[in-house]
Formats: C-alpha cells, structure tokens, sequence
C-alpha cells in the first residue's frame, strides 16, 4: 500500500497523457465512476472490475518510472484503455480521501480470473520455485481458471459416488454422454459410428454463419474445439487415413465458410488448428510417399486464405527422398502440359500456372534436377510474366548477358498491361549497373526514378549517385527546374531539339508522359520536403506561403513544416498550429479538443522557450471566452493550465 500511494502521490495528468495518451485519460477519466471491487494485490498491483459494454476485469502495476504494465480482458489492444485508466484514477481517489485499498483474496472471482491457477499446488521439494517480477505474473488476455478447483471437489468422492454423479450429469448435459461414448469408440476400435458422427458435425459446422463485431463484443462463431478434439484424438489412435477423408471434407466446406465470414479470422484461425493435426497425419497414412505430397500440394495450390500454411513445412521433412519428388515432379510436369495457356489480361489463370510452375521448381530443386527449371522458366516467361523470377535464375548462374537481355524484353513487354513487372525490371538493370560500377548508368536510372516519382528519397538517390560522378550541381539544377515546371530534361523537346542531358540513355525507358502528368507543378510538396532536409528554413516558409495561396495545403504539410521551423521562424509555427487548433474545435467533438489540446501544449513550449508566459496565458483566456460553452473543451484547458499538476494535491 505504501508503494502504491507513494506513486499516485507523485502520478501527474501528464504522466498519464504520456502513458496511455490524452484520449485514452480523457474517457478513463470519465469511467472513474464504474470502478466496482478496487483491490491491491501483495504485489502492489490494482485490480478492479470496470463497467462498459459489459463487467471487465482489469489490473495495473505501477512503475516508478511511468512504465506501467496493465491487463484487461476488454477487446482494446493497442495500448493502455481507458479501463486501466480509470482503475489508476480510481484509486487516487482512495488514496487522497486517505481510504485503505483491501487485498485481494485468493478466492476472489477478480483473482480467478486475472491469475488463474498461479496459487494452486506448491514446488516439489527438488524444484526452485521461480521468482516472478510483478509485471511478468500478468496473464495473457482470455486466460480463466477452474481446474484445479473440480479435481479437489471430485478427489474425496468413492468410485459409487462419482458413477451417480456422471450418469445424473449425462442424464441432464447430453454432451457428456457423447463424450463418453466417443471415448468407448476410440478405445474399441468401433470407428465407423465415430466418423459418420464427425461428418455430420463437420457438415452442420461449416453451414453457419460466422460475424463478429469488437465494438460491441458480439457475434455468432461456430465452436470447432469438439472437432479438433476428436482429430486429435483419432490421430493419437493411428487412425490416419481417416482423418485424412475427415480433413479433406472440413477443408473444403471450410474454404466455403471463410469466404464468406465477417468475423476476424476467429473461424480461420479455428479451422486452421484442426487441419494442422490433420497434416501431421499425412505422414503415417497408407498413401504413397509421392502421394502424401501431392495430397498435400493439391490442397496448397487451391488454398486461397492459408488454411494449410504449416503444410509447407510438411513438403521439407526428411522421410521424402529425392525419387519420391522426382515422382511428383514428373506428375505435376504432366498437369501443367494440359493446362490451358491463360487469357490475355486474365490475373487469375496466370495466378494459378504460376503457382503451378513454382511448385513444379520446388519439386525439381529437391528432386536433384535442378538442371530443368531454367529451360522451364524461359519456356514459361511469355506466358505468365514471371521475367523476374527468370532473371534471379540466370544471374544465380552466372549468365548476365541473358538476364540483361530478358530484363529488356519483359520490360517491353509489361510496360502497358503490368507497369509494377516494368518497374522492378528495369530496378534490377539499376543493379546490375551498380555491380558492373558503370556509375553513370546508375544515375541515369536514379535520374528516370526521380522524373517518374519525384520524393524526397528519390532526390537523395540521384544526388549520391550523381556525386559520385561529378554531375551533381548539373543535375540538381536540373532536378529543381523539373519541380518547378514539370518539364523533363532528359527528353526531346516538343519540337524535336534535343535537351543538354549530362547522362547516357537508359537500356529501358519510360514513356515520356509518365510522373509528368499525374501531379501538379510547381511541386510545392517536394520542394518543401528537400529544403527541410537542408535546413533552408527560409525556403521552407516561401514555399509554404506560395502552397497556401493556392488552397491545396493539407494539416499533414502545415505539421512539418511548422514542426521544421519552429526555431528559427517560432511565430510561422505558432500560426500554422493556431489554424489546426481552431479547425478541430469548430468540430465540436470531445475527440477533436483532446486532438487539438495537444497542438495548444506544442505551443506552449514555444511560449515557454521564448519566455512569452502571457501570451499563453492570454491565449487560453481567449479560448475560454471564446468557447466557454463547450465543457469538454474547457476541461482540456484546464489541464493545459497546469500541465505538472499532481492527481493528488
């Protein structure tokens, strides 16, 4: 208890804004009243139960340092909520009313559920128990408890009394008796009846509708746990080939279901641990070795949402050898022989011969014929496009002439239909240029980058390349011209002259209409974004002035430049951040003041800087007065007023 008044004693609203933000305090804050069972552990943590949509269990240790750890079984999980929040504010309340925080008791239903089973048994006389640090005995999120406390209530019981207690309990929970049935199956070896039942269940599974909705915790998720019991079950029987019929049907019909399901990934994840026992069955069926794999591959091929990713690794195991691949090689060269050529433009027909073709080169690398998949992907490089995939192969061979080649034609040949294939061709010519040390060639190639997509990085890789060769006060005048009119100079003319271009042409080119028409010029943005990397301040705020004349000025480009010139032009920063301080309060939305109290703070450290006390104060008098209807609003100010002030005082 000491511990924990001490740090709520020294705890600021502005230790929270740093912990968990200040619109996270905000809502904590106003939770505060559904605060219910406020406990301390002999760990020094807080623990609660806090009312929202429904009764959350949550729980904070409090660090010294404002490193707070906390645990609550809400669906908030990207940082502190506002439930861990109300609990700290909660018990500063407690704690300035001069209130004693009880203990939690083991046999609490808080501490059930936040620590489980960690109280029960104790270490064997040859173990060491383990020392926990308070942090690290906070559980992970949905972990219950009551196990321990069934086998305590049924180990007293004679064997009469537990027979009454089972059949009473299968007379009323029919699923028990299933259980138990299912159970003498397995163990007489009586399958048949087993299965039938899986299948139907499976069946009636698979036709439900699966949602799901975090903002109000509710949804409809069917329950595979049976399902993966029982696959686990049969497969620790041997009942293999079994689960492999079993596994084929949940798969397919599975397929279906996700597809067609809004409930963040539970039923993908929940079908994914069932079809994962029935992979590590694939092994010991009776099928073929050759077989197992391509039971495997063929599954793998038409697995459009990852049901069997821990199938890959399946493929890698040591049990198949180089004959069986060499099988399943033979057989997928066959499948891809008689599979129709795709339809021009037709993504999914490509998708599905590439998959193919890549499963045929995994089958010939571990099949020993590696010597097969070059003529393979240059047979098959016109036709699906994989230009980039074949010129990896080629360079790993040694042959550079042919990939340089194959670079040019698959640009040529993607530059219309498939400009991403164009692009990351012509990338690996920049490469090959770099390897070959032809450093002229490499700032070409920045060079077109740069006209093409004109950033502040494609500028720093035009300017290191262009360094390199003396070019660079060339270029970068040249660079800017670009920005300022939108004229390429490395192109002809319109009227056929040619431009005094310092650099060799490119082995690929793109058309010239290309990064010239899709923005507007001057390129104010740009401009701005390499004169803050060269601290030329006072170019920042020309352009920034210009940029804001022609309305097009976003929040996001205010916020760097006023953050760029804060010290050396205070008042242009000041002004930008008082322009998206009065944007968010004309919202009149609680989030949109807590948004714009955060502005108003950066401002203060420039009136504190440049010691202007009363302008700041002066500043949120005139907001007061201004707003003084909006409660919300002034509640934000007033932490403002006093940003070291204690929740304590």
């Amino acid at each position: 208890m000491e511990t924990i008044s001490a740090i709520l004693g020294q705890l600021t609203y502005s230790d929270l804004d740093q912990w968990a933000g200040e619109k996270i305090r905000t809502r904590g804050k106003s939770y505060i009243k559904r605060v219910d069972g406020l406990h301390r552990t002999l760990d020094d943590e807080l623990v609660a139960w806090v009312s929202g949509t429904e009764e959350y269990a949550t729980l904070v240790h409090l660090d010294e340092g404002g490193e707070h750890q906390w645990f609550c079984t809400c669906p908030y999980d990207d940082g502190p909520c506002k439930h861990a929040v109300a609990v700290i504010l909660a018990a500063a309340q407690q704690v300035k009313q001069h209130q004693e925080l009880p203990l939690l008791s083991e046999e609490d239903d808080l501490f059930l559920i936040l620590f489980g089973d960690q109280g029960d048994g104790d270490p064997g006389e040859d173990e060491e128990e383990p020392e926990i640090e308070p942090s690290a005995a906070i559980p992970e999120k949905g972990k219950r408890s009551g196990s321990s406390k069934v086998r305590k209530l049924l180990e007293g019981k004679s064997r009469e009394e537990l027979l009454t207690l089972f059949v009473s309990l299968a007379k009323d929970y029919p699923e028990i008796e299933l259980r138990l049935r299912e159970a003498e199956q397995l163990r007489s070896g009586q399958i048949d009846p087993l299965v039938r039942s899986l299948r139907k269940e499976i069946r009636q599974l698979t036709s439900e509708s699966s949602w799901f909705s975090h903002w109000n915790n509710e949804g409809s998720v069917p329950d595979y746990s049976h399902v993966r019991q029982q696959f686990q079950a049969l497969f620790d029987k041997g009942h293999a080939d079994h689960l492999l019929e079993l596994g084929d049907e949940l798969w397919r019909l599975g397929t279906e279901q996700v597809e067609h399901s809004d409930d963040e990934g539970q039923t993908l994840g929940a079908l994914s641990e069932c079809l994962e026992i029935v992979l590590q069955a694939v092994p010991k069926s009776s099928l073929t070795r050759s077989g197992q794999l391509l039971w495997v591959i063929d599954r793998l091929l038409a697995d459009e949402f990852s049901l069997l990713d821990s199938g890959k690794a399946l493929l890698g195991i040591a049990v198949y050898g180089k004959a069986d691949w060499q099988e399943v090689a033979a057989e997928l060269a066959i499948r891809l022989g008689l599979m129709e050529k795709p339809r021009a433009a037709n993504y999914s027909d490509t998708y599905r011969r590439t998959r193919l073709i890549n499963q045929l080169i995994e089958a010939y690398r571990l099949g020993g014929e590696a010597e097969k998949i070059l003529p393979l992907l240059e047979q098959e490089a016109d036709v699906c496009q994989n230009y980039t995939q074949l010129v990896e192969q080629l360079l790993a061979a040694g042959d550079r002439d042919q990939a340089r080649q194959w670079c040019i034609r698959g640009f040529t040949r993607t530059l219309k239909e498939s400009p991403g294939i164009a692009s990351s061709l012509q990338k690996r010519l920049r490469e090959m240029a770099v390897t070959d040390k032809r450093d002229d060639l490499v700032a070409a190639y920045r060079a077109q980058d740069f006209f093409c997509h004109a950033s502040l990085e494609t500028y720093r890789e035009l300017r290191k390349a262009a360094e390199k060769i003396g070019a660079w006060p060339v270029l970068k005048a040249l660079a800017m011209h670009f920005l300022e009119t939108g004229k390429r100079p490395d192109l002809p003319t319109p009227k056929g002259e040619g431009a005094a271009w310092p650099l060799p042409a490119p082995e690929v080119k793109f058309p010239q209409e290309k990064g010239v028409g899709s923005r507007q010029y001057p390129d104010r943005q740009t401009l701005i974004d390499i004169a803050i990397s060269e601290k030329r301040f006072d170019d920042v705020v020309c352009l920034y002035q210009a940029q804001k004349k022609t309305l097009r000025t976003s929040w996001h480009v205010g916020e760097k430049v006023a953050k760029a010139v804060a010290k050396t032009h205070p008042e242009v920063t000041l002004d930008i951040w008082r322009g998206i301080v009065d944007r968010l309060i004309a919202e009149v939305k609680p989030k949109a003041y807590v948004e714009a109290g955060s502005f108003l703070r950066l401002m203060h450290k420039i009136f504190e800087a440049g010691n202007r006390q009363a302008e700041w104060q002066a500043l949120l008098a005139e907001l007061r007065r201004t707003h003084k209807a909006k409660r919300r609003l002034l509640e934000v100010l007033d932490s403002l007023a006093n940003p070291r002030k204690k929740i304590i005082e």
